[in-house]
């Protein structure tokens, strides 16, 4: 049981240390986030707004790493 607390402690840490190395890419998935869940943009507008936090959530994947050992 600890392991699995102190293995996402770890994952935490690792994705705030990512948001705050990169502030400005952040700031735009987090209002990006923001605008996709509480306001109704036009149907394109919204389906290029989810490809952008797609493509973040790849970078930080690649970026952090996770699982790997």
């Amino acid at each position: 049981m600890k392991v699995s607390l102190k293995l996402g402690a770890t994952m935490l840490n690792k994705l705030l240390n990512a948001l705050l190395d990169h502030p400005f890419l952040a700031a735009i998935v987090i209002s990006d986030l923001f605008i996709l869940l509480f306001h109704k943009p036009p149907f394109i507008f919204a389906l290029g707004m989810f490809a952008i936090l797609i493509a973040y959530c790849l970078f930080l994947g690649q970026k952090l790493a996770i699982f790997k050992s």
